[in-house]
């Protein structure tokens, strides 16, 4: 959550311009929330004058807020969106897996590694989706996960994977990405090799796929922090169908939406550095529940992981009427 204490330090005058660039160029090493709590904090901690050569300006005049609902009207996210998926023939999808198959996947197998070769930004990411995936362990180890089918969509480097297969699940993993798989099948290959022969473990089912052409069914669907590659008018139509594999439990992340988070993304838009990460969507809790509602779910258990630089909102749904 944001400090307010600290907003009345003292701080050196702050270059809004120089501060959201950077924000945008750790768009390919955090979720968008993680980015707008980035600059939230370098703008609210700096208190007053904001200055820069080509957009000085302070925050709390009238003519200030003029002129970034000015620069707002300007920005063209969606054009910049667009030339981004021509780059690979037009489909988003397609960026998305180009991305987590060339320097994403290096980006986000350290990220999610246990290697010191991160930043701070970057381990501070992975404390918070170890966070996220420790509690997803605690909602499914609520009762034995012996036998139990687990779709795990969008399983990237196998973070949850690989712990649910220890504790006896029968897995089956997917990602868009096919460097991604192979990673996973990696790491669930390895945590193997120590393992006793006096504990059923069976190896996950691997495949390259995206979350369309996901098949079967399954006791428990999971999809951990994958939603925020999704627009919001194809989110509902991808919880539905995750949800259609589900008999029993349908487990999501996604980055929350709130106004004063996607206020800050637009001003990050505004300055677009040479990050060429995919696009990040926020969604509001409201929307994602009501698509679970009419897919047939209910909402059993909620939480909330929230670092400095990564937000992920936790749902967990039963089918509807289940005590």
């Amino acid at each position: 959550m944001l400090n307010f204490t600290r907003l009345h330090s003292r701080r050196p005058a702050f270059s809004v311009r120089r501060y959201a660039r950077t924000t945008c160029s750790l768009m390919d090493a955090a979720t968008p929330a993680n980015i707008l709590h980035h600059l939230s904090l370098g703008v609210m901690e700096t208190g007053s004058s904001i200055g820069d050569s080509s957009f000085g300006f302070a925050l709390a005049s009238g003519g200030a807020i003029a002129l970034l609902a000015a620069a707002l009207s300007l920005a063209d996210p969606e054009k910049r969106r667009q030339q981004q998926a021509a780059s690979v023939g037009g489909n988003e999808m397609e960026a998305v897996r180009n991305y987590f198959n060339t320097a994403g996947f290096d980006r986000w197998r350290r990220i999610y590694g246990d290697t010191d070769d991160v930043n701070n930004v970057q381990l501070d990411i992975r404390k918070g989706h170890a966070e996220t995936v420790e509690k997803v362990l605690t909602i499914l180890k609520k009762e034995s996960l012996e036998g139990v089918t687990v779709c795990d969509a969008g399983c990237g480097t196998g973070s949850l994977t690989v712990p649910m297969m220890l504790e006896g699940a029968i897995v089956t993993a997917s990602d868009i990405s096919s460097a991604m798989v192979s990673e996973a099948e990696k790491n669930a290959a390895e945590a193997l090799k120590g393992l006793g022969s006096s504990k059923p473990v069976q190896l996950p089912v691997f495949e390259a796929s995206d979350l369309e052409s996901l098949k079967g069914k399954y006791h428990t669907v999971a999809c951990i922090d994958v939603l925020i590659h999704y627009p919001k008018e194809k989110v509902a139509g991808m919880i539905a169908h995750l949800a259609s594999l589900a008999d029993q439990r349908v487990i999501l992340s996604f980055a929350p939406e709130t106004p004063f988070l996607a206020l800050l993304k637009r001003i990050g838009e505004l300055f677009p550095g040479p990050s060429k990460a995919t696009r990040a969507y926020l969604h509001t809790e409201a929307d994602i529940e009501a698509a679970l509602n009419a897919a047939g779910w209910t909402v059993r258990n909620r939480d909330m992981t929230a670092t400095k630089f990564y937000y992920s909102r936790l749902l967990e749904a039963v089918p509807a009427g289940t005590k």
